[in-house]
């Protein structure tokens, strides 16, 4: 579980608090996007490097940089101060750039709002930091340099994309976001109530085809028998 407090009263993040990002995206893939919500380049930075039973569930609250010569005005407040409790921060710029969009501040002040987490689709610094907070982090990397040379906010809880190799993964704020060690997938709100019965069926399949194939059986046979 996810250091900070998780949006409980929330059935459907309640629900997901018993899956992994890939039981998320077998179900997506299942329900036609094919990309399963995966989020290419994503990985945990805190509280441990890519180890660990972290897992962060909720609702999205998204914050979009752009460049400081960008026609849109700077947003008026700082985001941080927004964040509801039990919401997954996700944070991205277009361009992207080699300064860091986050930083171990907004993890205190996250933290203290009882945020689940936080995904930077891009680069974070004072690392240290954010592992002492015991704060989830996710990110494509780590920096030194804040934003604030090159870079604005413009725009908050609004719709936000992700390249996922070519196709486009659109975040809006509420859709849920997880998060564990295999990455980060995005589970799109109206899809919710579908997707969870699947995923629940496919990991009673799964279980059964590993006792299976750890007994002797093969492979196929064991994936025609427990999941035709």
């Amino acid at each position: 579980m996810a250091s900070g407090a998780q949006a409980v009263e929330d059935p459907i993040v309640k629900q997901l608090q018993e899956y992994t990002t890939c039981d998320v995206a077998d179900a997506l893939v299942k329900l036609k996007i094919s990309h399963g919500g995966f989020l290419p380049g994503i990985t945990m930075w805190s509280p441990q490097r890519q180890d660990g039973t972290t897992k962060m569930i909720g609702p999205a609250y998204t914050v979009q940089y752009a460049p400081k010569e960008d026609e849109r005005p700077k947003w008026p407040s700082h985001y941080i101060d927004s964040v509801p409790r039990g919401a997954v921060v996700f944070v991205t710029s277009t361009p992207k750039s080699s300064n860091a969009l986050y930083g171990g501040l907004m993890s205190t002040r996250a933290k203290a709002s009882e945020a689940a987490g936080s995904v930077i689709d891009g680069r974070f610094r004072d690392l240290q930091e954010q592992k002492d907070l015991g704060y989830p982090v996710f990110a494509r990397d780590v920096g030194t340099t804040p934003p604030g040379p090159l870079f604005k906010v413009v725009g908050v809880n609004e719709p936000v994309t992700v390249d996922n190799d070519g196709q486009d993964v659109v975040i809006r704020p509420e859709d849920y976001l997880i998060g564990d060690v295999n990455g980060v997938v995005v589970l799109p709100r109206e899809l919710a109530e579908q997707a969870l019965p699947l995923m629940k069926k496919q990991v009673e399949a799964d279980s059964q085809m590993a006792a299976a194939i750890a007994g002797g059986m093969g492979f196929a046979e064991a994936s025609k028998k427990f999941r035709s």
